[in-house]
């Protein structure tokens, strides 16, 4: 109460924060008159002036106004448009390394200008990281327009591109990409041989757009880089024919974790049925022999019991396709891990593809962290507030919108089940359709989409239907969805990219009418005037209907996601309306919401077809969404935990590759390691205080032959009075030291160097890799410490630590035992990169959300020509010969001839 009364008199803590910036803001906007004054290239020198004053000891605070100024001065010369006095607002959050949260139609890609030009002048470099490939390529040339005009360099990163034209685009000033773009290629930098191939530059700035869908959504699941195994698909079909006879008591679901586990009676069963099919080692299931059936048999049962056809995947092409939960898109390429993908095709009965092995992975988390600053924006961040400051330590603050907001939202209509809600969603939209009102309708999943589809095609309502299966069409729906008369049902409205004007969009409209005409020419200016003119007669009949009616058919399980299609409505002081439509039967309510009682009540106060509309249904809905939030926060700060331990070691690791890569020579590691690895071997034979005669001497004798390449006369020191464990060491040493020198000198000393260099870093590779790989196995099985009353976690840097610490010790051998054996007939060479794959997967859910880039699941090269061009003028317009494909292909893409290879194993094949 006391908070309340407060709250009025003072305002908010957002409130007074928001109101310290008002000074600045009057600053940038008393040098509007002097700027406005400077010609062309009085503004183009602002950028020189501006970046001597730092060189001079000034800091980008200290610039801040001038910045800002000539920016605001700039866009509105060059794009038409002025940023206002809360877009100024904005750019000072960002600046200073927090979230602006502004709602859909404030000019969220507009303010990102103004930092980015002012931390573009320090020559660090700024990341501008956008939710997909097509924003990231629109934004780089629609807002590089200012940049270009002020003297800075724009790149921006999308598939496919060689890593030339990578490291081109990270030295620019301003590089724009995507959140998995940027972190793929980190990794793959840390996978190099050469300093010089490496692409990225030391990380300054970077700058998210849709910050809570980057990282809070997506961070729940880690990038990884991996390479393929061995097939197994013939297990994968048996066991699939298996679980497929299995009845619903002989498992358990949850549907809230998504898991599913076998009864006692269930496991039972499996055991004969595996038996019999011959699977099974021994009877017991869950023998040490069976560990891989029953991996594959747990996958199995998720893939048939929990996994959905049409709602987590869909069929398309003789391919599993997934649908991702929070855009409802298809995503091509990309897969479930661990197994999961491909026991969902051995349930579909379509081609079995074989599974991968981790070879560097990361999560979004640490990888955003190692940057010196981070800030963000988006339209829905506060109900993630404490997440965004516990993992990145950013503060969100609410930008107040330019014009007041008009759009009312109405409390939730409740129905007692799916039959009578839809029938009632039915009915507005056939009302708001007859008075010429458009409706934007959002769903929760494709069936839902085609369910609500079926029931206005029944009542004649016209209508157009957004989601993954008409992915293609995505941007013409969404740009006319605010036409006079539309209904436009969209499976999910997060990150679209696209802004649904009132009346209609002028661009999309003469894509549509006139494909043919060229804009510039008097032919496309006739046409454009005339569509321009009826979109402001149907925008003003929109206006008098009452503007965009959003209606939502079911809650989300995040209340940001409610938001952001609700967003889409009141753009810019625009009237709307918005309205949730729910049942008892919405998978929300059902699995998360107040059960027993509240259900009871319901059933039997609510007649048919009845609805129930009151602040406390939706106080109760909010409190499950509340919940679900709070499972989604655990879950992702399980996943930083456990990867935090991994990154403590990938720190080491890819500091030491750095370190080996940037040294001239590495003798001086190389010695240290094979001092300490003779130093183990020495110390295991003969431990201290010992006695010769209780030495293992035929220890010694094989090791030395083994990691040392040396047939020494051990017995024969043994044997000498007074030897001891010291003086038995140091002959080793020499021995070994004098080995070492006798190898090198059989080549030049520059050659042996490299290999030195070249054995080193593969022998860190490949236990590094296999390391990741045991990590994996200990953290599925890890939790199973708990019933012994151990705490998870801490069990998990215990055992990955001591790992580590046995990894080292690998290392250290294996580089001696090379280097001891070492033949040399040719001269030495780096290995080249590894054919790996990119995926981005929840280890706890199993699910995934990135391209595979480099196996080609983009398609051919030449489709991504024109964003390329955008940002790279110099690259041909067709890569028609084959002359031409060399460095200007990705080794890793697949090759423009249409073989469905990759150009590396194609035309870019080196002879």
């Amino acid at each position: 109460m006391l908070g309340a009364v407060a709250k009025a008199l003072f305002g908010s803590s957002n409130d007074r924060y928001v109101k310290t910036m008002r000074g600045t803001v009057d600053k940038i906007a008393a040098l509007e008159p002097a700027m406005q004054a400077l010609d062309e290239a009085g503004l183009q020198a602002q950028t020189a002036k501006l970046r001597a004053r730092l060189a001079a000891g000034e800091t980008t605070d200290d610039i801040l106004p001038e910045a800002f100024a000539t920016v605001r001065e700039t866009a509105k010369r060059v794009l038409g448009q002025r940023h206002y006095d809360v877009q100024m607002i904005g750019g000072i959050v960002l600046h200073r390394g927090e979230i602006a949260e502004m709602r859909t139609g404030e000019g969220k890609t507009l303010v990102a200008t103004l930092a980015t030009y002012l931390s573009a002048l320090t020559g660090n470099g700024v990341h501008v990281i956008t939710v997909n490939d097509y924003l990231a390529s629109r934004d780089a040339e629609w807002m590089g327009q200012v940049y270009r005009f002020l003297g800075l360099t724009v790149g921006v990163i999308v598939p496919n591109l060689t890593d030339q034209m990578r490291r081109d685009a990270y030295a620019a000033d301003i590089t724009y990409g995507t959140n998995n773009e940027f972190g793929f290629d980190y990794l793959r930098d840390n996978m190099k041989y050469e300093r010089s191939m490496m692409v990225q530059r030391p990380f300054a700035h970077a700058i998210v757009d849709e910050v809570d869908s980057i990282l809070i959504d997506e961070a729940r699941t880690p990038l990884i880089i991996s390479g393929p195994t061995d097939d197994k698909s013939e297990l994968y079909k048996q066991v699939d024919l298996i679980v497929k006879q299995i009845a619903p008591e002989d498992y358990e679901l949850d549907e809230k974790q998504k898991s599913v586990i076998l009864t006692e009676d269930g496991t039972e069963r499996m055991e004969r049925m595996l038996e019999a099919a011959g699977l099974l080692e021994g009877a017991n299931l869950y023998d040490f022999e069976n560990t891989q059936v029953v991996h594959h048999l747990n996958q199995a049962l998720r893939a048939n019991v929990v996994f959905k056809r049409d709602i987590d995947y869909i069929e398309k092409d003789g391919k599993i396709v997934i649908i991702d939960e929070f855009t409802g898109r298809m995503m091509d390429g990309r897969r479930w891990s661990d197994g999961l993908h491909q026991a969902v095709e051995a349930k579909e009965g379509v081609n079995i593809e074989p599974e991968n092995q981790t070879l560097a992975s990361i999560t979004f988390q640490n990888y955003f962290r190692m940057y010196p600053k981070l800030s963000g924006m988006t339209g829905t961040a506060a109900t993630e507030a404490p997440e965004f400051y516990q993992i990145y330590k950013m503060n969100v603050v609410t930008i107040p919108t330019n014009l007041p907001v008009k759009r009312i939202d109405e409390d939730d209509e409740f129905y007692k089940n799916m039959q009578d809600k839809f029938a009632a969603i039915a009915n507005a939209i056939r009302e708001k359709a007859a008075t010429g009102q458009p409706v934007l309708v959002g769903t929760v999943s494709i069936e839902k989409s085609e369910l609500l589809s079926e029931f206005l095609t029944r009542d004649g309502v016209d209508h157009k239907v957004l989601n993954a299966r008409f992915h293609e069409q995505e941007a013409h729906i969404v740009a006319q969805a605010g036409r006079l008369k539309a209904v436009t049902i969209a499976t999910n409205m997060a990150g679209r990219g696209t802004d649904i004007q009132l009346g209609g969009n002028l661009e999309f409209r003469m894509l549509d009418e006139h494909p043919d005409l060229v804009e510039g020419t008097p032919e496309y200016g006739v046409a454009a005037t005339r569509i321009k003119a009826e979109i402001g007669v149907e925008k003003q009949a929109v206006l008098d209907a009452g503007g965009l009616f959003v209606l939502g058919t079911e809650r989300h399980e995040s209340r940001r996601i409610d938001n952001q299609l609700r967003g889409r409505s009141g753009r810019q002081g625009d009237p709307g309306l918005s309205r949730f439509y729910l049942s008892l039967d919405d998978d929300l309510l059902r699995i998360f919401g107040p059960q027993t009682m509240f259900a009871k009540m319901m059933n039997k106060n609510l007649a048919d077809g009845e609805a129930i509309v009151s602040p406390w249904i939706s106080k109760a809905i909010e409190t499950a969404q509340r919940k679900v939030e709070a499972r989604n926060y655990d879950i992702r700060k399980q996943v930083v935990e456990y990867d935090d331990v991994m990154n403590d070691q990938r720190k080491v690791v890819y500091e030491q590759r750095s370190d080996i890569m940037d040294a001239d020579a590495v003798d001086d590691v190389v010695a240290d390691m094979r001092m300490e690895t003779v130093n183990g071997l020495v110390g295991a034979a003969c431990p201290p205080n010992s006695y010769p005669e209780q030495w293992d001497v035929a220890l010694l004798k094989e090791k030395s032959d083994e990691l040392l390449g040396l047939d020494l006369p051990i017995e024969q020191w043994v044997n000498e009075e007074g030897i001891d464990p010291e003086m038995l060491l140091e002959r080793f040493q020499e021995a070994t030291a004098a080995g070492m020198d006798a190898k090198a000198n059989e080549i030049p000393l520059d050659s042996w160097r490299g290999v030195e260099k070249s054995v080193l870093l593969q022998s860190l590779d490949h236990h590094w890799k296999e390391h990741l790989a045991t990590l994996d196995a200990l953290r599925q099985v890890i939790h199973l410490r708990a019933y012994a009353q151990k705490t998870p976690i801490n069990e998990y840097k215990q055992e990955a630590f001591a790992l580590f610490e046995r990894m080292l010790g690998a290392i250290r051998e294996d580089v001696t035992r090379v280097l001891s054996h070492a033949q040399f007939n040719m001269p030495p060479e780096l290995p080249e990169m590894p054919d790996f794959i990119t995926s981005h997967y929840d280890p706890l859910t199993g699910e995934d959300d990135t391209f595979d880039l480099d196996a080609g699941a983009l398609g051919l090269v030449t489709t991504r020509i024109a964003p390329l061009q955008m940002a790279l003028p110099d690259l041909p317009e067709t890569l028609e010969n084959p002359a031409e494909w060399q460095g200007q292909v990705s080794r890793n893409a697949p090759c423009p001839c249409g073989s469905g290879n990759k150009f590396k194993h194609c035309h870019g094949r080196i002879a």
